[in-house]
């Protein structure tokens, strides 16, 4: 299409509005989703998306060769789409990046009772690499019984996630003192599915199973970085809710 004088002469008036436009779109700055992210002793705790609400520190020690090591606690736990809970994560590791070596037995890692154990340290006496799992940890007394801590630790801010519920626990120390200890309950149907039939039966922990060797190797590389970048991993189903 031929642009006549007249034409031109037409379009003379608006070309500042056009370039004003143009040169603001082109300059929009781009818009990335928030991530949730909160300092915990020296690692940084990276959350997946969802509401996740911040449940404060706490300080502790533990004794190693080179005397006691200083750790902290952060807690965070997730609200579904009515304010119910649906997941409660807790975060132990050194609060600074001074490590004074791994306590001596650290590693023991026995197995338990109707809960997957994994341990790649083979029960080293300066090595912790400890994940243990179970899907129907909402089971009559079965968190009062084995991790009683943990039950009196929710129960002191009154969470209590719907059942049935998941539990991971994971602890990873390495010979030079890092430390970092991971407590997930997850409702279940985050992750995983309601199965119909039995080939579905087979196979409705798995992607409980993958999430947990997922955070344990999330904590292994936290553990090689400057920052302690630690990155919990989505869950396989975000929208519960969706899925009663």
């Amino acid at each position: 299409m031929t642009l006549t004088i007249s034409k031109f002469r037409r379009l003379l008036p608006l070309l500042p509005v056009l370039a004003v436009t143009v040169f603001t779109v082109a300059c929009a700055p781009l818009t990335v989703p928030p991530k949730s992210e909160y300092p915990v002793g020296r690692a940084r705790l990276v959350l997946p998306p969802g509401a996740w609400q911040d449940l404060g520190t706490s300080e502790e020690a533990t004794s190693s060769p080179a005397g006691r090591t200083p750790l902290q606690t952060r807690a965070v736990a997730l609200r579904g789409a009515q304010g119910e809970w649906l997941a409660a994560v807790r975060v132990q590791t050194n609060r600074t990046g001074d490590l004074r070596g791994s306590p001596q037995g650290v590693g023991y890692c026995p197995p338990q009772q109707d809960v997957v154990v994994k341990d790649p340290a083979d029960g080293s006496p300066v090595r912790a690499d400890c994940l243990r799992f179970k899907l129907w940890a909402s089971s009559p007394k079965w968190l009062e019984k084995n991790r009683p801590d943990l039950g009196q630790w929710m129960a002191s801010r009154q969470i209590a996630l719907s059942t049935p519920y998941a539990h991971v626990s994971y602890r990873y120390v390495t010979e030079a003192g890092v430390w970092v200890a991971v407590d997930a309950l997850v409702d279940q149907r985050l992750i995983s599915v309601r199965p119909r039939n039995n080939e579905e039966f087979l196979v409705a922990g798995l992607p409980f199973q993958q999430w947990a060797y997922d955070l344990a190797q999330a904590v292994r590389l936290s553990a090689g970085m400057v920052d302690g970048h630690l990155a919990i991993p989505p869950f396989p189903f975000a929208e519960a809710a969706s899925r009663k």
